[in-house]
């Protein structure tokens, strides 16, 4: 039997092409995107990690305590924000200890970069943007930044980058490079291009080196450093390094901590910062692991059937059941282990076009190598060989208990009365349990974890249903299309019939499309309805035109920057915003500092009780939300706190109370005072601009970015971009939903070949007397065509199905995380996903179509 199985496998080569391309492919979309899925995480995590391989201890600088000189929000803290020991002087004791092999102190901070076209550099990722300080060793040369091209710089009005920043923003030794660290910007002379390790660099981020006075002026004071990093000479401990290393700091000014130690407080945030993303890289790898699945069983599944008459000639010949079901698993093993080779080489592939493909803006992924774990290698066995043996045993032991003469008698065996009615019976109760839960979630307005996951398992459960009904839904939704096909001739009808014949051949082929488009469609109606919520709310609170705004609260806008915004022609109304914290009720929320006469012709305020005409010196105005959880009205006091820790809580008068407003945020109050005690005292975080009814919107919005000097580190943005923004994760899953179509596509694409190829090879007698009868080669390939066009309307009519469904009952999850959501269709990407699996259908036929027209009418019908 085993030589049965080998001498199968050759004998039929374009048979055996079709699987092993089949199973191939399901491989490598599955351990592509698990390989992706594990890169990507890398990558996200050395985009947000320190390297701390070659550091035993690191000395840092303490936070003075609350209220002392230096504290954050002191007169002393604004003098000089980083006060602290970290010196030459220290550095010099430092290296004197025992046991300690190097000491490398540092000067780093933050710096925002233009490219040479003068547009931002990865804006996207302000927490990469590193800066630091060239702090040569005793030979002239700083290890952690060796240089390329060019030299260090010497003074303030140089600067060196690394290679890939030096690539991404198209720089040159001798050009002038604009960035920004904290407040206005400045204009660098390029030096140098170095290299560097940092892993927060490599994976996407950007680096600027400084002069040591420079940076120490920039991020810390003159003379000093943000950190000192020491390395031990071999066999050194590092708990007693950093013991030794703590005697010789001051206690109430500076801490020294182990690298293991850094390392791990950093494995939880990064942790913290990843998880998301890998959840999104293992549902795309799901996603293509259950697709992928679906052509291998149908290919198995289709192959089997074909050959009942050969397991019934085995049979009658003698073979046993068991050695005809042995034989077949022998088989599919063979040809799963050589597929799952070839798959897992093409999956690589994949992993490495993926980042470019779902990378539509430049600055989503970070990048990374490729991360090869055995998870994508045991997958790759389990798909290429398991699913396979699966497969082929399943139909392969139904084909073995059939009588040799009956299965003689015919090729194909229909489903029996009984085997339907349990496929009916499980398919609806898996519709009813996916429906009734997804249903059950509809008055839901919470969108916490626990109701996401019901969420998804009741889509995955309503898929699973519909997967499961299909064979017996083809046949009434297919006689239904019948009325349409028969008006387009007699080949119209006879496609029709092909696809009619098997119900359960017609339905597997489908189920790729089916769950690809099930899953666009539903993600891009919730995700347009998402985009519509985003732009009524922007709409209902923002009654400016542009918004100039920082990264984070802890920067601020040059005052001379807002001067120069107001006298901007176009503008009428430029009034600047303090974006502060408020503590409050035992919560952190966001408090706007506002010029009360200004406010208003830019906010978009409704006020339900008091206004704001009496906001002032400890008055605040509060938004709904917030005041119905602090149980407080308009004429009420509560205990609050503007800024950081380290000042008492001052009660306030509420003025007003205000419909909830993402402009103003939770809380309104003067912006003096707001100013006064903000992380960035004294400036302003937002410029809300109002401009002239006559203005061209293009040119006042580069108007604008000259009056800012082209900061980076400032965003000008209009009201499209501001929604876009506001709904960036939702993008990235957008994309990742489109990635997830193109995926299902192409495997959907592949399924309708294979099990056409295969049909036109059953049916080859049948073609060869349609071609012996009169129709020529043209009305065979229509008809291939069209049955390939039918079975992707089937496909695509239940996904439409399940994923408006799904859309429907998951919307009211977001309806509760954002208020003004309500369902929209967008009939532009829905008729676009129809028309791509539509066509999904016509490009998938166009080879099998073409073999069988090519097929001789004497030849085929002599064939046996």
């Amino acid at each position: 039997m085993l030589k049965t199985a080998l001498r199968n496998v050759l004998a039929h080569k374009a048979r055996l092409l079709m699987t092993v391309l089949a199973v191939t492919l399901g491989v490598a979309f599955v351990s592509g995107t698990l390989v992706f899925a594990d890169s990507s995480t890398a990558a996200h995590r050395a985009a947000v990690s320190k390297d701390y391989a070659d550091i035993a201890v690191t000395v840092t600088p303490k936070d003075p305590p609350p209220g002392a000189p230096g504290a954050a929000g002191s007169a002393e803290a604004v003098a000089d924000r980083h006060a602290t020991v970290l010196d030459d002087q220290l550095a010099r004791k430092l290296a004197g200890l025992p046991g300690v092999a190097a000491v490398r102190p540092a000067a780093d901070g933050l710096a925002t970069l233009n490219a040479s076209d003068g547009s931002p550099l990865r804006t996207g990722r302000i927490w990469a943007h590193r800066a630091a300080a060239y702090v040569p060793g005793a030979d002239g040369k700083d290890s952690r930044h060796p240089l390329t091209e060019g030299r260090a710089p010497r003074d303030g009005s140089e600067i060196a980058v690394d290679s890939g920043t030096a690539a991404a923003g198209r720089f040159r030794i001798g050009d002038g490079i604009t960035l920004a660290t904290d407040g206005p910007v400045m204009t660098k002379r390029l030096v140098g291009i170095v290299t560097t390790r940092d892993t927060r660099v490599t994976a996407g981020g950007t680096l600027a080196v400084f002069d040591k006075a420079t940076a120490q002026q920039l991020f810390v004071s003159p003379g000093r450093y943000t950190s000192i990093d020491l390395s031990a000479v071999p066999g050194t401990d590092e708990a007693e390094l950093s013991r030794r290393v703590a005697a010789l700091l001051p206690a109430d000014r500076a801490e020294a901590t182990t690298g293991t130690a850094q390392a791990a407080q950093q494995a939880v945030l990064v942790d913290s910062l990843t998880r998301g993303n890998e959840k999104l890289s293992l549902v795309f790898a799901g996603v293509a692991l259950f697709i992928g699945s679906f052509l291998i069983v149908n290919t198995f599944t289709m192959l089997v059937a074909r050959r009942t008459r050969e397991i019934a000639l085995l049979r009658a010949i003698g073979a046993t059941r068991r050695q005809v079901v042995r034989s077949l698993l022998w088989e599919a093993v063979l040809l799963g282990l050589a597929a799952s080779v070839l798959g897992f080489l093409a999956g690589l592939g994949i992993a490495s076009a993926l980042p470019r493909i779902l990378n539509t803006t430049g600055e989503a992924l970070p990048r990374g190598p490729l991360v090869i774990g055995p998870l994508p290698v045991v997958a790759a066995l389990a798909v290429g060989v398991g699913i396979t043996v699966l497969a082929a045993w399943l139909p392969a032991r139904k084909a073995a208990r059939i009588a040799p003469v009956e299965a003689m008698r015919a090729a194909e065996q229909p489903p029996t009365v009984a085997a339907s009615r349990v496929r009916g019976a499980a398919g609806a109760l898996l519709l009813a349990l996916g429906a009734g839960l997804l249903l059950s979630l509809a008055g839901v307005k919470d969108a916490s974890e626990e109701n996401l996951r019901s969420a998804m398992f009741g889509c995955a459960l309503l898929v699973v249903a519909v997967i499961v009904l299909a064979p017996l839904l083809a046949v009434p939704v297919l006689r239904l299309t019948g009325r349409l096909t028969g008006r387009l001739g007699i080949t119209a009808h006879l496609a029709h019939r092909n696809a009619l014949r098997d119900p359960r051949r017609t339905a597997a082929t489908a189920s790729a499309l089916m769950i690809s488009t099930a899953l666009v469609a539903g993600l891009s109606v919730i995700g347009h309805s998402t985009g519509q919520a985003l732009d009524r709310r922007a709409a209902t609170g923002l009654g400016a035109d542009y918004v100039i705004s920082t990264h984070t609260s802890s920067a601020g806008i040059d005052p001379a920057a807002v001067q120069r915004l107001s006298a901007t022609p176009g503008v009428r109304t430029a009034t600047g915003v303090c974006d502060s914290t408020l503590f409050i009720g035992g919560g952190v929320r966001q408090i706007s500092g506002v010029d009360p006469a200004a406010a208003l012709s830019v906010m978009k305020l409704d006020f339900l009780s008091g206004s704001l005409k009496d906001l002032g010196p400890g008055r605040i105005a509060l938004s709904r939300t917030l005041a119905r959880e602090n149980g407080v009205s308009a004429g009420d006091r509560i205990d609050a706190r503007i800024g950081g820790p380290g000042t008492n809580p001052t009660p306030y008068t509420v003025v007003g109370v205000y419909e909830d407003n993402p402009t103003a945020q939770d809380a309104l109050g003067a912006r003096a005072e707001v100013q006064e005690k903000a992380l960035a005292p004294g400036s302003v975080q937002r410029v809300l601009v109002r401009a002239d009814s006559a203005s061209d919107g293009g040119g006042v919005l580069d108007r604008l970015r000259t009056a800012t000097g082209n900061n980076p580190l400032l965003q000008v943005q209009d009201r499209q971009e501001l929604v876009r923004a506001a709904a960036g994760s939702l993008g990235t899953l957008l994309t990742l939903t489109y990635g997830l179509l193109a995926i299902g596509g192409v495997i959907g694409a592949l399924g309708i070949m294979n099990t056409l190829a295969m049909s036109v090879s059953d049916r080859t007698r049948e073609i060869g007397v349609l071609r012996a009868i009169g129709m020529d080669r043209a009305g065979i390939r229509r008809m291939i065509r069209l049955e390939s066009l039918v079975v992707a309307a089937f496909g695509t009519l239940l996904g439409l199905a399940s994923g408006l469904f799904g859309a429907w009952t998951v919307g009211a999850l977001t309806n509760g995380a954002l208020k003004d959501y309500s369902l929209a269709l967008p009939w532009g990407t829905l008729l676009l996903v129809c028309l791509i699996s539509l066509a999904t259908g016509v490009v998938a036929a166009a080879l099998p179509a073409r073999r069988a027209s090519a097929l001789s009418p004497l030849e085929a019908v002599a064939e046996l």
